[in-house]
């Protein structure tokens, strides 16, 4: 029996299925608002049948946008622009997300169609870029600020505001990026922070951070609103931050009320070996779950329904989220009902197409 699209409840929120769109930056932002390209390409997935459907990385701070172009909700307007396409999402049935996210030291990037490099700031980029320690990301890079500790204190602020902001909006569930080498990942691992203060060394002085913006996010929304954190379960570099780092690092979490873990890899270093292929993620989403005891979510080149369906059907992660397959078929959570002989989603304009 197909499990894939068996409906969920975490904390207050109900999910239709166990299918999320994974957050994917459009680079099509100016000033950080969302526009009329964020309303199709997100509201067009809701109308596909995702169960739950999340914006790109939304940056907590200008100088946190990976490139001009990112989104943003580092103010009330910010969340004003958002609204409608928040209630757009949840008119079609799917639960509508925001990931909260900074860049650190990956900041003040071109988009990836011209390249991809640090901009400086005649080109839009701009400067300081920030991190826990003066390490660039690659030999290209420029040389970060170490942030001091009133700064770290600002973000951790700013990742209130915006979540915050984003409630009013209507989000109904909110995911802490902490992953692929932004900000929050940059301190997890030691080979991108090497502060000697409390917010360095040790593991627990190097995810002190992340703790403290878990707990200070999830005392200023609903108790019925549920709590992701995205991790990189693996550096794939040698003495980086790692799978058993994630399991006790997860466990964590969930104490601070965090609901589920979603599994990601990589991002911190460039040049790294990744075994990719399909599902080639899931294996952390299922030792996390099984070891920290706690929901996770599994992403990475996960493609047909049979696989996604496979995956929570035995118990290796809770949700399948979505990414490269959702951009080339906004309707592949159809497709998959169709295939798992399942409920067609669709809308009752669409239906006819599925007679």
């Amino acid at each position: 029996m197909s499990q894939l699209f068996e409906p969920v409840t975490l904390r207050g929120i109900s999910f239709r299925n166990r299918i999320a769109v994974s957050p994917m930056c459009q680079y099509s932002s100016e000033a950080g608002y969302a526009n009329d390209w964020h309303l199709v390409h997100l509201v067009s997935r809701a109308v596909g049948g995702a169960g739950l459907v999340f914006t790109e990385a939304a940056a907590v701070e200008p100088a946190g946008r990976i490139s001009p172009t990112d989104l943003g909700i580092w103010s009330d307007q910010h969340a004003v622009a958002l609204a409608r396409i928040v209630t757009l999402i949840q008119q079609q049935g799917a639960v509508a997300g925001i990931q909260l996210a900074h860049a650190g030291r990956k900041a003040s990037t071109a988009q990836p169609w011209i390249g991809g490099q640090p901009l400086d700031e005649a080109a839009g980029g701009w400067r300081p870029i920030f991190a826990p320690s003066p390490i660039p990301f690659s030999d290209h890079s420029p040389v970060p600020e170490a942030l001091s500790l009133v700064e770290i204190q600002a973000v951790t602020q700013a990742f209130v505001d915006a979540a915050k902001r984003s409630i009013e909006a209507g989000f109904k569930l909110i995911e802490i990026h902490a992953a692929h080498g932004y900000l929050l990942h940059e301190f997890l691992s030691p080979l991108s922070n090497q502060r000697q203060d409390k917010y360095g060394g040790s593991f627990e002085n190097r995810t002190r951070l992340l703790q403290e913006i878990t707990v200070a996010v999830r005392n200023v929304i609903p108790e019925s609103s549920p709590l992701w954190v995205r991790i990189s379960a693996t550096d794939w570099a040698a003495d980086g931050w790692d799978i058993e780092q994630s399991i006790e690092l997860s466990s964590k979490l969930k104490a601070l009320g965090v609901d589920l873990i979603d599994c990601s890899s990589g991002g911190l270093v460039p040049g790294v070996t990744v075994p990719v292929g399909p599902g080639y993620q899931t294996r952390f989403a299922e030792r996390i779950r099984r070891e920290a005891k706690v929901a996770t979510g599994a992403v990475g080149l996960i493609t047909t329904a049979e696989q996604a369906d496979h995956i929570i059907r035995t118990e290796q992660a809770d949700f399948v989220l979505l990414g490269r397959e959702l951009l080339r078929d906004p309707y592949w959570p159809q497709q998959a009902a169709q295939q798992l002989r399942q409920t067609i989603l669709a809308p009752k304009q669409y239906q006819r197409a599925w007679i």
